[in-house]
């Protein structure tokens, strides 16, 4: 889904991804936008916070404001936003889940371009699947994706199995809203909230359970409330990951300016298309940095 917004001279453009776990759909999220817009003849990024919930709609239209903004004042986004002066980025690859076996090949044919590997789990046969991820790949940066699955697994042995592969993170090992299963785990490897962390409101209740978030634009609803993420994350010290949903550059490219402020970047939506947009975001050897 694209959004273009105009002050009659200028033009800004965002695009999101629907977010499917949720209901959402492209044809709901162009509603979403086109009543906000029927709605408010004019509006800005804070009237758009207030009154449009999260979701992609509203992260289409901040980040087509964003753009707009940034085109107003001939600047780019990374200093419109006050964020860091932007730097290629080690970006994480996908392992999508499957059999041992087949996540192995995935993972040998990956290493030679990717340093940073992303293992999608199911609370099924992990062990075996890291184990083979790492066969695969023993040089690469280890990541796993528990996608809600642990609820009924000791979480602190699991963790620790999973160090001995070098896993450096683990993603949403619970059910969304079971955050309080973490209450006393000790795990050797630093939990990150993805699933339960959706805007900086989140933050306090997640903090005594987990050592980082995942920030994904869509999920947060745009760029102007990912920072607040960030920011919130980051004074209650949690560390910060900033992911994606399947997408083109056009989204990436607002995510790879908050990802500078990031310890573990999944950039990688592009390079799962056939094809992606002209003046798309560079990956090369890993990295991902903004293309010409």
């Amino acid at each position: 889904m694209v959004c273009t917004v105009s002050d009659g001279t200028h033009q800004g453009v965002g695009e999101a991804t629907p977010i499917y776990y949720e209901g959402e759909t492209a044809e709901s999220c162009v509603a979403a936008i086109e009543g906000f817009a029927a709605a408010h003849r004019q509006f800005d990024r804070l009237t758009l916070l207030d009154q449009m919930p999260r979701g992609a709609a509203r992260n289409a239209l901040d980040c087509a404001l964003w753009d707009l903004e940034c085109r107003q004042h001939d600047q780019p986004l990374w200093r419109h936003a006050f964020l860091p002066e932007p730097q290629p980025l080690t970006s994480a690859f996908t392992i999508s889940l499957s059999d041992p076996a087949q996540m192995e090949a995935d993972a040998r044919a990956a290493a030679d371009t990717h340093s940073l590997l992303k293992l999608k789990l199911s609370g099924d046969n992990d062990h075996e699947r890291v184990a083979a991820v790492h066969r695969g790949a023993p040089e690469a940066r280890l990541i796993v994706d528990a996608n809600e699955s642990w609820n009924d697994l000791d979480i602190a042995a699991e963790a620790a199995t999973l160090a001995q592969w070098g896993v450096e993170l683990i993603e949403q090992p619970v059910s969304a809203g079971q955050d309080h299963l973490l209450a006393g785990v000790r795990s050797p490897v630093p939990l990150c909230a993805d699933e339960s962390c959706h805007t900086s409101a989140d933050i306090p209740a997640l903090a005594p359970y987990y050592q980082a978030v995942n920030i994904k634009l869509d999920k947060a609803g745009g760029l102007t409330e990912a920072i607040r993420i960030a920011d919130a994350a980051e004074q209650a010290g949690l560390k910060l990951m900033v992911g994606c949903m399947l997408s083109t550059s056009l989204a990436i490219r607002p995510a790879f300016a908050l990802a500078q402020r990031a310890q573990w970047v999944d950039l990688d939506g592009p390079l799962l298309l056939a094809q992606d947009r002209a003046n798309a975001m560079q990956f090369t050897g890993g990295e991902v940095m903004l293309g010409a």
